[in-house]
């Protein structure tokens, strides 16, 4: 089996029940090719560095949450580009909080991309319609 014949989640890591909902629904509604995997918390995502260094697919991107319980999203960042595994795993910001120092921080960490979340159900439908062709369709990730 080829690597490309390996599906690959799409790795979302939302702690909030409401917004979870929302992003599941997103990307039913767009017939989602990939799987979606669920972390609920930042520690989830780091006690799952030891599976993918064992062989299970990395994930195709990362949609990280920052207001995290257990290990917050930047310190997921953080550790995820300290590991020659994961350091060059796309991860993209999906957060409500638009602050200044979030979105520095997070570049500064290295993410992909920082998006916030819309509130509005129509206005999320279309991120969600791009993260899906950006992420998983145009985009080329290393292997």
């Amino acid at each position: 089996m080829t690597d490309d014949a390996i599906p690959r989640p799409i790795l979302l890591v939302e702690d909030n029940p409401t917004d979870l909902d929302l992003t599941r629904r997103a990307f039913a509604r767009r017939k989602l090719a990939q799987p979606l995997q669920v972390a609920r918390d930042g520690q989830e995502v780091l006690d799952m560095i030891p599976s993918w260094a064992a062989g299970e697919p990395l994930p195709r991107v990362v949609l990280l949450d920052l207001k995290l319980p257990r290990v917050n999203g930047l310190e997921v960042l953080r550790q995820l580009r300290e590991l020659p595994l994961t350091q060059f795993l796309p991860v993209v910001v999906l957060t409500s909080s638009n602050e200044d120092r979030d979105i520095q921080a997070a570049y500064q960490l290295h993410a992909n991309s920082y998006i916030v979340k819309p509130v509005n159900f129509d206005c999320f439908l279309e991120v969600t319609a791009q993260i899906e062709l950006y992420w998983c369709q145009l985009n080329h990730p290393p292997r």
